[in-house]
């Protein structure tokens, strides 16, 4: 260890200096060849029809290749484990969603073997989702209100025709949202999920369970609430229930507590056998058997007052157009519910990805989900998205595949076409129980309030904004200010970064803030700053601020007094130019002579007093020449003004990833002010990016050229010294560190 430790030592680099015109003689830079990807969307062959087949179809890349040895009893197990939980959920997201019951089991159905033919992630369970179900209900609610007919609004209309109509905006909602997903597919704007931090994500997932337990206690309580749309509805809601409170139904608020109860028990009986059960004990769908049995052999909706779910009819609607004049009132909600549904698909299927080694196309999957919701919105199906609990119960049963997902698909078939109508006295209060339970894992995202406030108190901000602004403005309007606000703060964060005056650590080429390591020292006569972001319109004046600061030089005060005092040498060089011309123009040819009238001077005396005159003059003149040059001169020295502590300046541009035409013009200041002081410039560390937008903006001229421009700032500063030193530039000097 010792000796690698001194060969560690006695390691040395030992190159010629490079700035940026010798890197591109000596690296042979030349433009990078375009890369026209687009022609290749016009060629047709064999090769091409089937990777684009294999690329929207992955079925047929994976199914061919299918152990079925090894993983297709495990995915049958994990389809039926699915389904076990899909029944209950399906049903309660109907609810959920302001729709009968059986539309649930169809968003079971039809999306789910749909993904199965199109999704890439091979973990996921697509299918109904609180979430989506309550933002599918705020659209339903809103147009078709538990009072009114939204056709004619004086009007009371049947419970049958209302939910009619609800389930028409909800499939044209479907469609819409399908459509819009299938086309920012196709487009490739899967991108648009790093919009979307994990925090606020997080912020509006616990945000929308609130929303969905207050949606459920009017089902928990047996309370008949109006109908709220709109920003602070939630607030009326929690008012109108804590209002009616008296009002509740006994028997529905026994069944409440005893169905939550038997859920509770048997999810923590199943966590705690977990290693002993293949397969988790099924307490949503025991629950759901036990409640609808008690219910039909008490008689609890005649006895007690509990309402029940009512008939539900067996077999497969037919497919139904849309209904395209409720676009224009839908299409806001269905861009915010096409964009939350994949956000929250993909942040699952990334995360089973990572886990088990593959890899999710994030456009792939935004047509899949598309696709999904618009044939489901045919078949009547609301818009789904995936399901945490029961996507985590697909992997955990030895789930390996999509053939999952379409195993449970047919088990609901099997539901919807012979056993739906045994569910017909299952009371909805055990429904709104197995909803709350659901929520419990959502809601206690709250507990990222204390990691975040030891963690990143800025992720902090946003969570918390994303979660009020989502409680008090609803599901839609909140995550737009969300996002809003999230890309606000980057570019804050932008206008706020971190400035520093970098030393050079003994004995290396590293350089490093002074102010943060004790033993990184400053070069004599050498500035080298760097921000930590790019300098771009928003924050180039900061930028330039931070500079004349941290250089610990008043450039502007130093300036305007250089200014000054040339402005005054000036005045002086005319004044003194203007006596000469006066005296020159008073003897233009440099002679002088006198006309005698007999005043007892002869010749000789004459001709004395003539050459003393002109020997006065020439003395004059030169005197006049003398100080002309001593004031033709602008040094700061020359002028008596204080000159800077150091020599030459580094720009250490690492950090910057563009540049604008603000940037440019912000550093040919910085150059020019700082050479009216006597300080060179030179840039360091830049990106080939960035090069190529300083010579696209036409940055380089004679005055700025690239050898103003080095590789690694250890090239500018050893640059920097040899040009002050009395070795001045030695172009093939090496460096050495």
């Amino acid at each position: 260890m010792q000796a690698m430790e001194l060969r560690r030592q006695d390691y040395h680099v030992e190159r010629p200096l490079l700035n940026q015109e010798r890197l591109e003689e000596l690296g042979h830079r030349g433009p990078v060849p375009p890369t026209r990807q687009w022609r290749s969307w016009f060629q047709c062959s064999r090769a091409r029809v089937r990777a684009l087949l294999l690329q929207y179809l992955p079925v047929l890349a994976w199914l061919p290749r299918y152990p079925v040895r090894e993983w297709l009893l495990g995915d049958l197990l994990s389809g039926l484990s699915v389904a076990i939980m899909q029944l209950p959920q399906g049903l309660a997201y109907a609810l959920l969603a302001g729709l009968p019951p059986k539309y649930g089991l169809y968003s079971s159905f039809y999306p789910v073997f749909i993904y199965f033919l199109f999704g890439t992630s091979r973990h996921i369970s697509v299918g109904t989702f609180a979430v989506m179900s309550v933002m599918v209900g705020s659209v339903t609610e809103s147009l078709a209100p538990d009072e009114t007919n939204p056709q004619a609004p004086n009007s009371t209309v049947s419970e049958m025709d209302r939910d009619a109509f609800r389930v028409q905006v909800a499939s044209t909602l479907s469609v819409l949202v399908g459509l819009f997903q299938v086309g920012l597919g196709l487009v490739h704007f899967g991108f648009v999920v790093t919009y979307m931090s994990e925090p606020l994500v997080r912020g509006y997932t616990t945000a929308a369970a609130v929303h969905v337990l207050v949606s459920q206690l009017k089902y928990a309580f047996g309370l008949h609430l109006k109908s709220r749309p709109g920003p602070l509805s939630l607030i009326f809601t929690v008012l109108e229930v804590c209002w009616r409170l008296p009002q509740s139904v006994v028997g529905t608020v026994i069944t409440t507590l005893v169905s939550g109860l038997v859920l509770v028990l048997v999810k923590l009986l199943n966590d705690k056998l977990q290693q002993h059960l293949p397969i988790p004990l099924p307490g949503e769908l025991l629950t759901l058997i036990g409640a609808t049995g008690i219910s039909y052999g008490v008689k609890l909706n005649t006895t007690f007052g509990v309402d029940i779910m009512g008939t539900i009819p067996t077999g497969l609607d037919p497919p139904v157009a849309p209904r395209p004049e409720l676009f224009p009132k839908i299409v806001g909600n269905a861009f915010t519910i096409a964009v939350v549904g994949f956000v929250i698909a993909i942040s699952l299927g990334k995360i089973f990805a990572m886990r088990h080694g593959y890899r999710v196309d994030s456009n792939q999957e935004l047509v899949a989900i598309g696709l999904s919701n618009f044939i489901g919105g045919f078949f009547q199906c609301f818009p789904i998205s995936c399901s945490m609990s029961r996507s985590l119960v697909q992997e955990s049963t030895g789930g390996n595949t999509q053939v999952a997902g379409a195993t449970s698909s047919l088990f609901i078939l099997i539901i919807i076409l012979k056993l739906g109508k045994f569910f017909r006295d299952l009371p909805k209060a055990v429904l709104a129980a197995i909803i709350l339970v659901n929520l419990k894992g959502m809601l206690l995202q709250v507990k990222d309030i204390g990691s975040l406030w030891k963690t990143n108190r800025v992720d902090l901000l946003i969570w918390l904004v994303t979660f009020v602004a989502t409680l008090l403005l609803n599901l839609d309007l909140g995550l737009l200010v969300a996002v809003v606000f999230s890309l606000l703060l980057v570019v804050v964060r932008t206008q706020l970064p971190q400035y520093s005056i970098l030393g050079q650590v003994p004995g290396t080429d590293v350089y490093r803030d002074v102010a943060e390591y004790s033993e990184a020292k400053e070069v004599p006569g050498v500035k080298i700053f760097r921000s930590s972001v790019t300098m771009y319109f928003a924050n180039a004046e900061l930028f330039s601020d931070a500079l004349k600061q941290r250089c610990g030089v008043d450039v502007d005060h130093l300036i305007s007094r250089k200014r000054k005092l040339l402005r005054k040498q000036e005045q002086k060089l005319k004044r003194l130019q203007k006596q000469q011309s006066h005296r020159q123009a008073a003897a233009p040819n440099g002679t002088f002579f006198s006309i005698s009238i007999n005043n007892g001077l002869d010749a000789n005396e004459l001709n004395t007093m003539n050459s003393a005159k002109a020997s006065t003059e020439d003395r004059a003149v030169a005197t006049v020449e003398e100080e002309a040059k001593a004031l033709d001169t602008s040094s700061l020295k020359a002028l008596g003004l204080p000159q800077p502590g150091f020599h030459s300046l580094i720009l250490d541009l690492s950090a910057f990833s563009f540049v604008d035409t603000v940037c440019l013009k912000s550093l040919r200041g910085i150059f020019q002010e700082f050479r009216e002081i006597e300080v060179e410039v030179y840039m360091a560390a830049c990106h080939r990016p960035v090069v190529a937008q300083f010579e696209a903006g036409r940055f380089f001229d004679a005055s700025i050229t690239k050898q103003h421009l080095f590789a690694t700032v250890h090239d500018a500063v050893t640059f920097a010294l040899q040009q002050s030193g009395p070795r001045a530039s030695d172009p093939d000097l090496a460096t050495k560190f």
